[in-house]
């Protein structure tokens, strides 16, 4: 599916041509193609430069995730598209080696997400890789920067051509991995935790999902602060990780109600909670809040619930939406904040300021991204999987190196049996259906019996009748 045999076609026989024309500089009109008429050829006043512009534009092919409709993990695709993506003034090409996967990924292909455009779309706000060309008035990167790239989407592609400034020169000793996993979750949490947060020693902080790309985040910005206390939620699996990490109180909220475990060690509440759940637990968030506390809600994943939209969970989480009189805040002494990256692509200043400060403590060693699993991009289907069942502790990478011959056979097997089983599975439901259909006549029938012995006994009733008179 990688397509690369075919560009290698298309070059060769470009080459075959070149050799008989001369060598000239290209000219900014389109190429023409074989099939044009002779008097059009003899017009160009340099043939041999639309020839060369062949394999930059019609040859030149990199493969990219689509999501081609809204639903399950199949409705994003492996294609391959053709052409090079065209620079602008201001932008750089980039060769992408590695790309995050975040929770709003999940959201959008369910269409939950509204920063990503309609189907069909190449999703992705995160990725890592090396420039490749560089536009005009672009002053500050040049080819072949190792770079780190933040985007509101389009970067799940081998290659991307982005704005200058949403781009970020990777430190020395950080892998393509770490780079790619950086941006969304490092930039969220720093900016909840100190821009909104304004985060001070001796406080306390809620974290849910701390075994996540943003609660593995946050968790090492406290521990930036002195004598901070980390609550965090996650499975009874993941404990062990995310205290090893700096969670002072890690809580299993699938076994435990979080609210009284954190009022048992912090009867007063907490200064900073971050509520990426919403709907019922951004009320329980504002009500654990101290006086002069921040409640910091930055998503609803209480939305999502299977592969597909959920109805009932979206129509259950905004019936739950959390709502407050600006009276009832002033009595409180309480603040709330809402945060969405995805609506700060303009503000680039504020954006680098913050990614600034991040690599400086990455360079200090205060923190440094986990890679929970790498997944090639025929996998993405299984990365989104795994991220939605929650069951990585860090960060789920996609990488743009193309998958070995083995994996794919091995990935091909494992296709085959998934269908096999959704056959069986069918053979099963239908079998199921025949079984239901057959005891519904069986009743059906046994219901009859009774009517037709009481027509027979009315029967003999009207014929004792009839004997009688």
């Amino acid at each position: 599916m990688s397509g690369e045999d075919a560009p290698a076609q298309q070059q060769n026989a470009v080459d075959q041509k070149q050799e008989t024309k001369p060598n000239e500089e290209p000219k900014a009109e389109p190429p023409k193609t074989e099939s044009a008429p002779e008097g059009a050829a003899e017009a160009a006043a340099t043939p041999a430069a639309t020839t060369e512009k062949v394999p930059e534009e019609e040859t030149f092919t990199y493969r990219a995730l689509v999501l081609t409709g809204y639903g399950g993990y199949d409705k994003v695709k492996l294609q391959v598209k053709k052409g090079k993506p065209a620079l602008k003034a201001g932008e750089v090409l980039v060769r992408v080696k590695a790309c995050g996967l975040n929770f709003a990924d999940l959201m959008a292909r369910q269409g939950l997400y509204d920063r990503l455009p309609s189907p069909p779309v190449t999703p992705g706000m995160e990725c890592s890789g090396v420039v490749e060309a560089v536009g005009e008035e672009v002053t500050d990167r040049k080819v072949g920067d190792k770079v780190m790239v933040l985007n509101r989407f389009g970067l799940w592609q081998e290659v991307a051509t982005v704005p200058a400034s949403h781009t970020f020169l990777i430190p020395e000793g950080m892998s393509f991995e770490e780079a790619a996993a950086l941006p969304v979750n490092y930039i969220t949490a720093y900016m909840m935790l100190f821009d909104f947060g304004n985060l001070r020693p001796n406080q306390s902080v809620l974290i849910h999902a701390a075994a996540g790309g943003v609660g593995i985040a946050a968790t090492q910005l406290c521990n930036t602060v002195k004598d901070v206390t980390v609550f965090g939620t996650a499975s009874a699996s993941k404990h062990e990780t995310i205290s090893q990490g700096g969670v002072t109180h890690a809580i299993d909220y699938r076994t435990k109600d979080y609210v009284e475990e954190v009022r048992k060690i912090s009867p007063k509440g907490l200064d900073i909670i971050l509520d990426p759940l919403g709907g019922s637990d951004t009320h329980k968030a504002y009500n654990l809040l101290k006086p002069m506390g921040k409640l910091i809600t930055y998503g609803a994943a209480n939305m999502l619930a299977g592969q597909k939209k959920n109805l009932l969970a979206v129509a259950k989480n905004w019936y739950h939406q959390f709502s407050i009189h600006t009276l009832s805040l002033i009595q409180g002494n309480k603040s709330v904040c809402g945060f969405h990256l995805g609506y700060l692509d303009g503000e680039t200043e504020l954006i680098s300021q913050a990614m600034n400060t991040i690599l400086d403590l990455y360079k200090q060693g205060k923190v440094k991204p986990r890679i929970d699993s790498t997944w090639h991009l025929e996998q993405v289907g299984d990365a989104m999987r795994k991220m939605q069942e929650r069951n990585n502790i860090g960060k789920v990478i996609l990488t743009t190196e193309p998958m070995p011959e083995e994996e794919k056979k091995e990935e091909a097997k494992k296709e085959d049996k998934k269908e096999d089983k959704k056959k069986e599975d069918k053979k099963k439901d239908d079998k199921k259906k025949d079984d239901g259909k057959k005891e519904e006549k069986k009743d059906d029938k046994k219901k009859e019996e009774p009517k037709k012995e009481e027509k027979k006994e009315e029967e003999k009733k009207e014929e004792a009748k009839k004997e009688e008179k």
